[in-house]
């Protein structure tokens, strides 16, 4: 057997138990996973929905061109099947989407537009004006508009609903599900609740989305809005696809847990999935505590790892934002293990003899050079050696006019890897500031001293 296109791969995705991380959860838990879809994420089922729906009502016409507000998955679906159907497509995306996501799209050879994320969606910069924008000015265009499209929920109404039923024998009594536009959990628990109106839907919302409020009180409080770092769910406003009457509750997860979690699945569980996937773990673990033993839940799991490679995958990213505890060396532990060391400086104005003295009588050999107390450069042994011995008369010179650029600085949390990473023949140390405001440097030594202890 095999199909007459990629398309047709789309859905039937496996329904996968989880054990280890949730073996103190009463109940069966079970895991969609859409990252068996073409384009790897659950986005594939309902941007050909949308499609399809456009070319039947005559919205999307031979040779057009399709343009989306996306964060990349949905963009990633549209793309796939625009190049099977022959369609160009412009999508527009926000700054705070991993460079994977938007690598990806380009790969199927859309124009990707990057806009600011800390704008309201009526700002013309917004990706949503600017897409809406898009939409008018490019001729035989059509904007899928995931957001209000309902063809996105009918998808998940046709497709995923009934998949989880038949997966589960219709034991399933909770559904659980990151929202975003909403589609995926509106139309699944549409479906679902026909055949058993007890089926519980709880909605996973991140801090600084509307969702959670919206759903308690029927109030659009712009002041729950604010910078977030999750992906793939929660929103600044109300996306017509999310049907408030078939979600029971949200539950709030933060930044941090979410993007914990998401790297936990792949170390506890062995499953590569997206940051909306740690969400909506995390979320049902702070809920767990009203299943009881026969529950049967169903967490959907969105998208794949891979597109996540420079954020909840990596280790520094983590550090950087204090999402992960010291479980390597960092420049913090570095410090602490050297103990307390004054840093040596040259100052830009003084010769470049009186700075190799100074190199001499102290036994090293680099020194950065500061102006007005600012790090501008700096200065090493074989910088000296080599202007001298093109111009002897150079050691009455200022230092400044023999000194490269300075050493890089790093974060307190900065790991051991990195740091080593940054030091080779060019960059012999990196400078680091620490919770004082106090100037240290981290030299090779300093590393082999630190690994030396452990």
């Amino acid at each position: 057997m095999w199909y007459n296109n990629i398309l047709e791969t789309i859905g039937n995705t496996p329904l996968v138990k989880l054990n280890a991380i949730t073996k103190h959860v009463k109940g069966t838990i079970l895991a969609k996973i859409e990252t068996t879809n073409p384009g790897n994420s659950i986005k594939d089922r309902m941007a050909l929905k949308m499609i399809e729906d456009a070319e039947e009502a005559g919205l999307l016409k031979p040779g057009g061109t399709i343009i989306e507000g996306t964060s990349g998955n949905t963009g990633m679906g549209l793309a796939m099947a625009a190049v099977v159907k022959g369609y160009r497509c412009i999508f527009t995306t926000t700054d705070k989407q991993s460079k994977e996501k938007i690598d990806a799209l380009r790969a199927f050879g859309a124009e990707v537009i990057v806009c600011p994320t800390n704008v309201d969606p009526e700002d013309p910069r917004s990706y949503y004006s600017v897409s809406s924008r898009l939409e008018k000015e490019v001729p035989n265009a059509w904007k899928a508009n995931q957001y209000d499209n309902l063809s996105n929920t009918k998808a998940h109404y046709e497709q995923t609903g009934p998949e989880i039923w038949e997966q589960t024998e219709g034991k399933i009594t909770h559904l659980v599900v990151g929202v975003g536009t909403g589609g995926t959990i509106s139309g699944t628990a549409k479906y679902l609740r026909e055949k058993n109106p007890n089926i519980k839907v709880w909605g996973i919302d991140t801090y600084g989305s509307i969702f959670k409020k919206y759903k308690e009180t029927g109030i659009f409080d712009k002041g729950e809005i604010y910078p977030y770092i999750t992906e793939g769910i929660g929103e600044d406003f109300l996306p017509k696809n999310v049907d408030f009457s078939q979600i029971d509750l949200f539950e709030k997860v933060s930044d941090k847990d979410a993007a914990l979690m998401t790297r936990d699945l792949a170390r506890k569980e062995g499953i590569f999935a997206g940051n909306s996937a740690g969400a909506a773990l995390a979320g049902l673990l702070q809920l767990s505590g009203s299943l009881k033993e026969d529950d049967v839940v169903v967490i959907i799991f969105h998208d794949h790892g891979s597109r996540y490679m420079g954020k909840m995958y990596n280790e520094d990213w983590l550090r950087e934002r204090g999402f992960l505890k010291d479980e390597k060396l960092t420049a913090q532990a570095i410090l602490k293990k050297r103990g307390e060391q004054a840093i040596v400086t040259a100052d830009a104005n003084q010769t470049v003899l009186e700075t190799f003295n100074t190199m001499k009588s102290l036994n090293i050999s680099q020194i950065p050079v500061t102006q007005q107390g600012m790090v501008v450069g700096k200065v090493t042994e074989s910088d000296i050696l080599s202007a001298l011995l093109e111009n002897p008369a150079l050691k009455s010179s200022a230092v400044e006019e023999i000194s490269s650029k300075p050493f890089p600085f790093v974060d307190l949390n900065t790991s051991i890897d990195k740091i080593s990473g940054l030091i080779n023949k060019d960059t012999q140390a990196v400078l680091v500031e620490d919770a004082y405001g106090k100037i240290n440097i981290i030299t090779q030594y300093d590393i082999i001293n630190a690994i030396s202890e452990v």
